[in-house]
Formats: structure tokens, sequence, C-alpha cells
């Protein structure tokens, strides 16, 4: 098994190192902190080789130039977003693999968020990155893309296992839980959610990871193609319902 190193930087971002000891190999997944991942791999005892990004905004990608001067590592850059991302060594699009080791991810287009996000699951080990493209409880903000867009690369990840383990990019959960309850307040799984999202934040403890069985249950964004979802937000289909939460929740 691979070992992911979890760890907070900048104001709400994780940063994750992902380490395989078989080969030795460990990539950066984004890289919002250069000085807080080398440091993290100093610690750990780990060689950065990879860094695979998952989009080009500065809190996932402005390490990069950094982390590749010390280390030499290569990059892995989604390819509608490259020319924005520095130090790319390679481009990768939807269905692409990319390996670690012996362990494989297949690369998935989640745009939406921006343009060109992409996200990487390794289906052997049952864990995806995310990136922006889905939160706990919350979505990514639409700044790129179309509502059709996004919906579609939502139901590409409500498509995977189950079981699944989603590592998002940032600590919104407990915002994020505030407009689920608004969006959807008869859900019972989502509130039992919500409880353990305060009592957990009040410890100062994470909450991410998640994982998708719990997201299809509570997730408002993930459940726009829901009956009661779509009757309590208007549109009729689950694009336009997508649309009118994403709406809600920008303004919220």
């Amino acid at each position: 098994m691979i070992e992911v190193h979890q760890f907070p930087c900048l104001s709400d971002n994780y940063g994750y190192l992902v380490h395989d000891a078989a080969s030795g190999e460990t990539a950066c997944i984004d890289t919002p902190d250069a000085d807080a991942y080398l440091r993290e791999a100093e610690a750990k005892g780990w060689r950065i080789s990879q860094i695979w990004n998952t989009h080009w905004h500065p809190d996932h990608a402005g390490g990069n130039a950094a982390i590749k001067a010390a280390s030499g590592c290569t990059i892995v850059a989604p390819a509608a977003e490259a020319e924005r991302i520095a130090g790319f060594d390679r481009t990768v699009a939807d269905g692409d693999t990319v390996r670690l080791g012996d362990h494989a991810a297949t690369v998935i287009d989640v745009g939406g968020h921006t343009m060109g996000h992409i996200a990487y699951h390794l289906a052997a080990d049952g864990i995806a990155f995310v990136g922006d493209s889905l939160f706990a409880l919350g979505c990514g903000r639409m700044f790129e893309g179309t509502a059709p867009q996004f919906w579609a690369s939502l139901s590409r990840l409500k498509a995977l296992p189950r079981q699944t383990t989603l590592y998002c990019a940032h600590e919104y959960t407990a915002s994020n839980a505030r407009f689920a309850l608004h969006a959807d307040p008869d859900n019972a799984a989502l509130r039992a959610y919500a409880e353990e999202v305060t009592e957990r934040r009040a410890r100062g403890e994470w909450t991410v990871p998640t994982r998708l069985d719990r997201e299809l249950e509570a997730n408002p964004f993930l459940r726009a193609d829901d009956p009661a979802l779509q009757a309590r937000w208007g549109g009729g289909d689950a694009v336009a319902t997508f649309a009118a939460l994403r709406a809600a929740k920008d303004s919220f």
C-alpha cells in the first residue's frame, strides 16, 4: 500500500505527499506551499519525485518551481491548463494514467471550478485526489466552467466505487455544512454528518478526507438528481438544480 501524508498549509489548504515505499517515489498532490512540502518530505525522509497538479490556481501550483528546483522532480499538469502551470514536464487528460511505482492513477476530467481541472483516482488503493472539484459537503465555486460541464464532472466522481476515500484540498466542511442544511433540511444523514463536523472542529480535528458513500447521502451538490431536491430548488433536471444550488451557495 501507498502512504498518504496529509498536513495543513496556507490558511485552509491541505497538502498531500503520496509515498510508495517499494520504489521510494513520492508525489506531491498540488503545491500550495513549497516550503511546507519540502519540510514535510524531509521530516518523513522521502524524496519528492513527482508533482501531480489538479488545476492552475496559485494555491495549487504556486510551489511547483521551488519544489522542482530543490528536488528535480517531474511535474504532471492538466493538458487544458498547461500554459498556466509553471515547469510542467508532462500533460494529461481524461483517461490517461500516471504512476507512482507500481501504483496507477487514472486521470478524471472534473472541469467546472476551472475549465481543465482534473482528479487522480488510484482505484487499487481506493483513493482519489479531487482538488477543488468536490469538497466534504460541498463543491468548488464555478469560476470558469458551466453548470452542464460541472454536473457531468461530479457525475464522473459519483460513479466511483462508493467506498472511495476522497482527499479534497481545503478545510471548508463547517461552512459547507451550514449551506447544506439550508439546501436539504430534511436529510437525516446530513444532519448527523453536520453534527459530527461541528464536534470534530470544536476539538480542532480535520474533517478531510471524506468518503464517497457519505457524500452521496449528504452532499447536496451530488444530489442534484434527487427528486426531492429538484422539487425544492426547481428546474426539473439535475443540471438546473445543480446550477440553482451553486448560485445559492455563492451568495449564502
